[in-house]
């Protein structure tokens, strides 16, 4: 019987570890979070000192069930879960939930910690346990109250104001409103023109380009030149005094060294992951908690990589004399620095306890474990690895020569550079290419008092451009910089605006949508406190300063409710036509109305008329790719063309085409089919119309799969599969089942079982609003990505065993049938031979 249970957060884990500890431990996972707020309203009291009421997450309480009964059989308790706030939140809710068991009475509870999953790592953490760090659980708490009031009174105020369904987030908001205030920057940008001057050189038939740095004596700089005549005059002026050569007037050599990088973070794993490999976010967080938790190698599962939610560049003593040994053994001993390089993080609330990402054994080449990794491990492991190896590498050594040009009163200058030694380049480079740096020149042998020959000029006109979208490493280099969000939340928030549908990420750069752009507005015109970006990461200091046991969190909590209820309050008087900023367009030609663009209910529309005049407002929804803040007139009453009267069908039922809520559709009589994707509402002409309409026939002819004739009680086939109804109530056919077996009593039974239409089992409309918006409040903290890891493990998990299930039933329905073919085969024999008898 095992003397010890050690609880860690996934099944992965769990495995590897019970490997390391052997025979006298029990190793379960919790499957993430086993605890959160309930999902109404009053989950947290600011009246009562910000009391919190929490549930058993409905998924993982078969997991904590499993632990309690392991955990009456076992001495000690052992909890085991990630090195960080989320980590020991999780560890805390366990303790708790146990203890109300009355589970803990008289057995050792104990935390264990420990950033690798290797065998070292794991017995040494056993063997040095702690007890639960209670500023760690503040800090949880905080920022989990925080994240669910911001949730709970500004997501319902978006609802009435703008419409349902939105959502505010502590950290989703800012963000939100760097990308929207990055694309006004774009829109209001005006481009400048301007010239830049260059020269085509020979020196002993080696060709060099220099720029002209100086014109009659004055420096040269961006809009010194801005047009082509201006230009021209300059290239002429110095063809004219350089009279076919140009003199070195001045030659500087030095040498120039480089450093790499530091190790990775959570967030530069992130940027450079996105640049190097084109993975998002969540892409590059999924991929290192594989490579994290442990993959089977050869030798049984082990961990790859140290733990990846960090903000820290340290390397552990024991690693950084294995890097050297294995830089020395691939590179030589002279790309070994004297000394191993250190570094030092700047942010004052980064963990230095905790280390940077690195590989657990540098040893492991990436190469060597390459048949054991999927692609996305195996690219990932190598940037990683890479990296790593790099940052404890020696310089890479240039050497640069800068010449200066006289032509008259005019100079130009040539710079060139050559990598002399590698070193670290040798094995990684920062950034987009892994070549030597872009723009570096070999210049030929130039001596001060040389001439050399002037082939051409080179003129060059070009045009000033607009700051670029975020990209997803621009976006979480700028967060990190503006101290908004930790590194373990940046997937969740760029997750929850996508989601959301606040941004599209268009060639993986990000672009507000017209609801991003009225929500973001909204909240900056009246909680501008909120979404303020010092403000915010002013909050997040404050929160570290919880963690580190350096502020009591309740009274913060209670400074920031009061100033954020006042808010919230005076935000129920905002009119709605203030929140949705409708925009005015024009005039309608036709009736003399103004037209404006605004958000409605469901979308971005164009009005005609406004709901004071005598006649109703005309609607029409902005076609795909429209912007309200792009949109034109014209372009705008285009959209008034709809509905268009094709014609009739044979029958002489009047077909048009329209665009509705649900899409854009064909209409004919009083039925309608939805348009398809290649086709256009303002375009579809009568012949294609009448194909997607005697489509739709056959599909309706062909839905009935059995019509019993008593009570309206029909199978049919639907969206989402086969069902029965009587034209009152659906029921599903159940899934053993095929849908031509079943008789009418069954399917009279079933209807009877199934719940009315609109009352279908489980919550309320209003629960899962509220399920929705506390949902979207733990996006901005890690909880609600480890939730959704955890959910998807489990979906996976379930469409296997579904998958599984259905395989052998499909096998068992097959063998049946192959028995029932067999048998009539044999009976048909038995029957001819009968009947040859007979006929003898």
């Amino acid at each position: 019987m095992p003397k010890h249970l050690v609880v860690v957060e996934s099944p992965a884990k769990a495995k590897t570890l019970k490997k390391f500890l052997g025979k006298d431990y029990d190793v379960l996972a919790s499957y993430g979070h086993v605890r959160d707020l309930v999902p109404k309203e009053g989950a947290v009291d600011p009246a009562n000192d910000f009391a919190m009421r929490y549930e058993v997450i409905e998924r993982n309480q078969k997991h904590v069930d499993a632990i309690a009964r392991a955990l009456k059989k076992a001495d000690a308790l052992y909890l085991a879960t990630d090195p960080d706030r989320e980590g020991e939140a999780i560890s805390w809710h366990l303790a708790e939930l146990l203890g109300e068991r009355g589970l803990l009475e008289d057995r050792d509870v104990q935390r264990v910690v420990f950033h690798e999953i290797t065998e070292r790592a794991i017995q040494d953490a056993v063997a040095n346990p702690k007890g639960l760090s209670l500023e760690l659980v503040d800090a949880y708490k905080a920022r989990r109250a925080l994240d669910y009031l911001v949730g709970f009174n500004l997501s319902p105020l978006l609802w009435r104001k703008i419409r349902g369904g939105l959502s505010a987030g502590r950290v989703q908001s800012p963000a939100l409103r760097m990308i929207v205030e990055r694309e006004l920057e774009i829109e209001k940008f005006v481009s400048r023109e301007y010239w830049s001057i260059e020269s085509r050189l020979d020196k002993n038939s080696t060709n060099f380009i220099a720029r002209l740095t100086e014109f009659n004596g004055t420096k040269v700089e961006q809009f010194t030149f801005t047009d082509a005549e201006g230009t021209m005059r300059a290239v002429k002026a110095i063809e004219d005094a350089a009279a076919g050569e140009m003199m070195v007037a001045n030659v500087t050599k030095k040498q120039r060294r480089r450093n790499p990088a530091p190790p990775f973070t959570t967030s530069t794993m992130q940027q450079e992951a996105s640049r190097k490999l084109g993975f998002g976010a969540q892409r590059t967080m999924r991929t290192a908690q594989k490579l994290y938790e442990g993959i089977d190698i050869g030798q049984g599962s082990v961990g790859l990589i140290t733990y990846m939610r960090t903000d820290s560049v340290s390397l552990a003593q024991e690693a950084l004399t294995e890097l050297r040994e294995v830089i020395t053994g691939r590179y030589g001993a002279s790309e070994v620095p004297e000394s191993p390089r250190a570094f030092k993080t700047k942010s004052k609330n980064a963990q230095e306890a905790h280390e940077a990402i690195r590989p657990t054994s540098s040893a492991r080449i990436p190469a060597d474990l390459r048949q054991y990794l999927d692609d996305d491990q195996f690219r990932l492991y190598e940037l990683i690895w890479k990296r790593t190896v790099a940052c404890q590498m020696e310089q890479a050594l240039y050497d640069t020569v800068s010449v200066d040009l006289a032509a008259g009163p005019h100079k130009l200058r040539a710079s060139g550079s050559t990598l002399v030694k590698p070193g670290f380049l040798a094995v990684y480079q920062e950034g987009q290419d892994d070549m030597v740096e872009e723009g570096d020149r070999i210049l030929p042998p130039l001596e001060k008092g040389d001439a050399v020959k002037l082939i051409e000029m080179l003129p060059e006109q070009h045009f000033t451009e607009p700051p670029p979208r975020y990209t997803e490493a621009s976006l979480v280099k700028a967060l990190e910089e503006h101290g908004i969000g930790r590194p373990s939340t940046y997937a969740s928030i760029i997750s929850t605006l996508v989601s959301r549908e606040y941004v599209e990420l268009e060639r993986r750069r990000f672009t507000p949508t017209d609801v991003g752009r009225v929500v973001a507005r909204f909240l900056t015109e009246h909680f501008e406190r909120y979404v303020d970006y010092d403000f915010t990461a002013r909050l997040e200091d404050e929160l570290d300063d919880v963690s580190r046991g350096e502020r009591d969190w309740v009274p913060l909590m209670h400074a920031w409710w009061k100033a954020f209820k006042e808010q919230v309050d005076q935000g129920k008087d905002i009119d709605r036509s203030q929140a949705i900023q409708a925009r005015e367009i024009g005039t309608d030609p036709k009736s003399g109305r103004p037209v404006s663009v605004r958000l409605a209910r469901y979308g971005p529309v164009v009005q005609i008329g406004t709901k004071d005049d005598e006649e109703k407002p005309k609607f029409a929804g902005l076609r795909p790719g429209q912007k309200m803040e792009t949109i034109t007139l014209e372009e705008a009453l285009e959209l008034f063309k709809l509905p268009r009267n094709l014609g009739e069908t044979p029958e002489g039922e009047a077909v048009s085409t329209n665009i509705g809520r649900f899409g854009p559709y064909v209409k004919y009589g009083s039925k309608y089919v939805s348009i398809k994707e290649d086709d256009d509402p303002y375009t579809i002409e009568l012949p294609r119309a009448l194909e997607l309409i005697a489509q739709k026939k056959h599909e309706d002819a062909n839905r009935t799969i059995a019509d019993f004739g008593v009570d309206n009680i029909k199978i049919l086939r639907g969206r989402y599969g086969p069902y029965i109804t009587d034209g009152k109530k659906n029921a599903k056919v159940p899934k053993d089942r095929e849908p031509e077996s079943l008789t009418l009593e069954e399917c009279q039974e079933l209807i009877t079982a199934a719940p009315e239409r609109g009352k279908r089992r489980g919550a309320s409309k209003k629960t899962k609003a509220a399920t929705a918006v506390a949902a979207t409040a733990a996006n901005d903290d890690d909880a609600g990505g480890r939730q959704r890891e955890a959910a998807r493990r489990k979906t996976t998990t379930t469409r296997k065993k579904t998958a599984t299930k259905k395989k052998a039933a499909s096998k068992k329905k097959t063998t049946s049938k192959k028995k029932a073919a067999s048998k009539k085969k044999t009976a048909a024999k038995k029957k001819t031979a009968k009947s040859s008898s007979d006929g003898e």
